[in-house]
């Protein structure tokens, strides 16, 4: 059981790895966690399960989701990567809520993303180790897709996100949220019984400023997997570099990346209902170019990562922006 509990404590963040290597380590597990119902019952109230799961949804999982041991592991999963997730997510997927043909309720997270771009759902899933991936080689519209079920949303997902205050930040993302959560901690089995969204309350309200953006923590990883999934680096007609990301408004999320990439152009609305943030003087590309290259931040995965190391490629080789600092 000792070593069990030396291997679990070298798994928690910051201290942990400290407290195995020291020489008292067998004597600290011995003296705190005599008992192992003790020791399981503490380590899952760090990562404790959102509302209640049944029994048969646990047969049906192939992890050992309910072992301290199992869970725990989760904790080590960095919290870039977390805010990372939360922004790609807010981009690119959605917490599915549905009534089933008996008047149930069905939950699930899905990423739906083009073929071309499997690589980055590849490395989700080799990170979480969670959810269905699957291929669909449809010749019209090829997709792939993650689908994390409920039962790992209630143990695992959710309580990541509210362990590390990480939360989403666009309106469509947040509201699912919170209705998830609310089916989840009030235990509502029928789908009918689940009250209309205006009165679910709000787990985390929304900045109110985008200066009020910039004071998440998780802000900057977070913005580095919302452009993962809705950014886009390119070169334009007349070799000007630019950087772009568009979705539906979110005016004061919008106004904190200006404050980020310090510009003061304009956000652009189209159709009165998507908003575009646009960068291409050369300072401003230098600050593109700083964010995602020399900040120590999560880096840029997938189809979206190739994108970004060709427009650097030809940033290169443009006279125009032969003097600002580019990643080797």
């Amino acid at each position: 059981m000792a070593t069990v509990i030396t291997n679990l404590l070298s798994a928690i963040p910051i201290f942990g790895q400290d407290i195995v290597e020291s020489n008292n380590a067998t004597e600290f597990s011995t003296c705190y966690f005599k008992d192992a119902f003790i020791f399981k019952d503490t380590l899952l109230s760090v990562l404790p399960t959102v509302g209640t799961v049944s029994p048969q949804a646990l047969k049906k999982g192939k992890k050992l989701r309910v072992e301290a041991e199992s869970k725990i592991k989760y904790l080590s999963i960095p919290y870039q990567f977390i805010a990372f997730l939360a922004g790609f997510i807010d981009g690119d997927g959605y917490i599915q809520i549905t009534r089933t043909t008996k008047g149930f309720i069905a939950i699930r997270l899905a990423i739906i993303l083009s073929l071309e771009d499997l690589s980055t759902l590849v490395y989700i899933h080799s990170v979480l180790k969670l959810g269905r991936l699957t291929i669909s080689r449809d010749i019209k519209n090829p997709t792939c897709s993650i689908i994390i079920n409920r039962t790992d949303l209630q143990e695992i997902v959710f309580p990541l996100l509210i362990h590390h205050g990480i939360f989403f930040l666009t309106e469509t993302s947040r509201a699912q949220f919170d209705k998830a959560l609310f089916i989840f901690k009030n235990d509502i089995k029928l789908y009918d019984l689940v009250p209309n969204i205006k009165e679910i309350p709000t787990e985390y309200k929304l900045p109110i400023t985008p200066f009020d953006y910039l004071e998440l923590a998780f802000f900057k990883n977070w913005l580095v997997g919302f452009t993962n999934a809705e950014g886009y680096f390119f070169i334009k007609n007349n070799i000007d570099g630019c950087f772009q990301i568009k979705q539906r408004i979110h005016y004061q999320l919008f106004e904190a990346f200006k404050l980020i990439f310090d510009t003061n152009r304009k956000i652009p609305i189209k159709k009165e209902k998507y908003a575009q943030f646009s960068v291409s003087s050369k300072s401003n590309i230098q600050k593109v170019v700083y964010f995602f290259s020399f900040s120590g931040l999560h880096p840029l995965t997938g189809k979206n990562f190739i994108q970004y190391l060709k427009w650097i490629t030809n940033l290169k080789n443009s006279n125009r922006y032969r003097n600002i600092n580019l990643p080797q």
